[in-house]
């Protein structure tokens, strides 16, 4: 029997068979270290023997009823399963903390976000635990993943319906994608299953532009409030061109031979701002010009945005004209 990493204190009780050892061994190595005080008397534990671990401190008790069966520092995941097992049977990791073990986020959130059935509730406050409910957790939690979570298309959803602020629903779905955990179409397929989630035509928007290949909410933002709104003739975004290097513009008016980069946190330091040059100087040296934006231009002045494209535009053959986005819009005026 494998018991390398298994706490003493667990290798040592004395259990009524060696097949009760073995499953408690077994469950405590799949759950990171932590068990629930049930899962332990089922598996051959006594309650002297819990109460035994916990006065000797070679246990944590991290919730009621559930404990780590080592000493130190305890992991984030670790912490997942001291919540899911908290919460109870049918419980999933769900919001930012599915999102983060799911990879896309990069910081986990300070609250841990758990999802129950609908038809249960717990009465009492979980330290550290934020508990959700849901009508159809048999359906949203994944059916393999450990600790146990959510969907990672169903995780968009709820981040989806718990944000506060537009930006925060298309940094969320564009995150999913942009990291290949999922796909517009999985998406739109799982919202279709909801009845109720708030944002749903900017959602249903969104996965439609998602899929034309707008990847990151810059790009959406310029997709929709610089050239949509202003009339400003389409470009193909997320282009790849093959040369002797492959190279992906942006956002690119090949009739016009305009190219727009729009410049986002990720990418474009250290050796991302040397592609960007190289790219750059090779459409130069073919005779196209190359606009380059960040988040201040097209989130603080998409009208300002759109008229310098439409003067380029327009110096390079564009023959229609731009409009106003509405009654603030001063840039063609």
């Amino acid at each position: 029997m494998v018991t390398t990493g298994v706490p003493e204190s667990v290798q040592c009780f004395v259990p009524p068979t060696v097949l009760a050892r073995d499953e408690l061994i077994a469950l405590v190595q799949l759950q990171e270290g932590v068990v629930s005080r049930r899962q332990a008397l089922d598996r051959g534990m006594t309650r002297d023997q819990i109460t035994w671990c916990l006065a000797s401190r070679r246990w944590q008790r991290l919730h009621l009823g559930v404990f780590a069966t080592f000493t130190g520092p305890v992991s984030y995941r670790a912490r997942v399963w001291a919540a899911v097992l908290r919460v109870g049977p049918g419980a999933a990791a769900s919001h930012q903390t599915a999102a983060y073990l799911d990879g896309m986020c990069d910081e986990p959130s300070p609250v841990i976000h758990i999802t129950a059935p609908a038809h249960r509730h717990i009465q009492t406050r979980i330290d550290g635990v934020q508990v959700h409910y849901a009508q159809r957790l048999n359906r949203t939690r994944h059916p393999t993943r450990l600790p146990p979570r959510t969907r990672i298309e169903d995780t968009v959803l709820d981040l989806v319906d718990a944000a506060a602020h537009p930006r925060a629903v298309e940094t969320w779905v564009t995150a999913a994608n942009q990291r290949r955990r999922t796909t517009p179409e999985r998406i739109a397929e799982a919202l279709g299953l909801r009845k109720k989630i708030r944002w749903r035509p900017l959602l249903e928007s969104m996965l439609g532009d998602v899929a034309e290949g707008a990847e990151s909410p810059l790009e959406l933002r310029h997709l929709r409030r610089v050239e949509r709104a202003h009339g400003l003739p389409s470009g193909v975004r997320q282009r790849r061109v093959a040369g002797q290097r492959v190279i992906w513009i942006d956002v690119d008016y090949d009739e016009f031979m305009l190219r727009v980069e729009l410049d986002g946190r990720l990418g474009h330091d250290g050796e991302g701002r040397f592609r960007d040059r190289h790219r750059d100087n090779a459409g130069t040296v073919h005779g196209r010009a190359t606009l380059r934006y960040g988040h201040a231009d097209v989130f603080g002045d998409p009208c300002g945005v759109a008229a310098e494209q439409a003067k380029v535009l327009a110096a390079r053959g564009w023959t229609e004209r731009a409009r106003t986005c509405g009654t603030n819009c001063t840039a063609f005026s």
